[in-house]
């Protein structure tokens, strides 16, 4: 299975650029963030690719997240669901394969810091959930937290800086360890200080890969065992953030 995610910073700006990287990649579940987009406002290109269901839970001009997922996998159109801490077109989910699949925008918590750290708390608790009762899972998004120094270039290291704040970082883990989720990207290049997923868009910062890692897959222990890359694909695309594609092999029985 391979599953990718992408902030794609307004889904009618990138259409094509989206619509490309389906058709070379052809990912078996595709996340998307900040589609900026409601349903009626979803350009043609993308919101009926041959071969592939599409969910869009969008906003006009703000947040929103899709799911794009190979019929090949999911034969019948798959159920989406938002948890009860959904708000503003922030998250939705589907089981494919067996395997519950969330897109995730979490706030950038700039302008309202407490409602970015009442998100975090309740993705802790739903992570917490499906451990419980889903047997597999994968968390993919825009988390909008660098998790720790190492997933900041040295020169924007500044723990005062939202994304970077120690109590952000405190829920972000509590989310891997209550959930008992894996990091894949990080686990598989534990000591890489260059896995940037975000770019300012001014002065050539991504050109030099001087960013942040924000955008994350997240998987449940059986998944993160069978996961044979995990990698951040910085030359794909204009958005100020790169798409983030793992493929995964056969899973154990439980």
């Amino acid at each position: 299975m391979k599953i990718a995610t992408w902030n794609v910073n307004g889904i009618r700006a990138r259409q094509d650029e989206v619509a490309a990287f389906v058709s070379r990649e052809q990912p078996d579940v595709l996340c998307l963030q900040e589609i900026k987009a409601t349903v009626d406002h979803i350009p043609k290109t993308v919101g009926d690719i041959p071969g592939y269901w599409a969910y869009w839970h969008g906003t006009k001009g703000y947040s929103g997240v899709a799911l794009l997922i190979r019929q090949a996998v999911a034969p019948d159109r798959p159920l989406f669901i938002h948890p009860e801490f959904d708000h503003e077109t922030r998250i939705a989910a589907a089981i494919v394969d067996g395997v519950l699949v969330a897109s995730i925008y979490v706030p950038n918590g700039g302008k309202d810091f407490a409602a970015k750290m009442r998100f975090l708390e309740a993705m802790a608790a739903y992570a917490a959930g499906l451990r419980e009762t889903t047997p597999a899972a994968i968390l993919c998004g825009d988390l909008n937290v660098a998790r720790a120094p190492i997933d900041v270039n040295p020169r924007d290291r500044d723990e005062r800086t939202v994304g970077q704040r120690p109590d952000e970082r405190a829920v972000f883990e509590r989310i891997l360890s209550e959930g008992a989720l894996h990091d894949l990207a990080r686990e598989r290049e534990p000591n890489n200080d260059a896995l940037f997923t975000w770019w300012a868009p001014w002065r050539n910062l991504r050109q030099r890969n001087l960013g942040w890692r924000i955008d994350y897959l997240l998987a449940s222990g059986d998944l993160a065992a069978a996961a044979e890359s995990c990698v951040s694909l910085r030359e794909v695309g204009t958005s100020d953030h790169a798409p983030v594609m793992a493929v995964f092999g056969p899973r154990k029985a439980p």
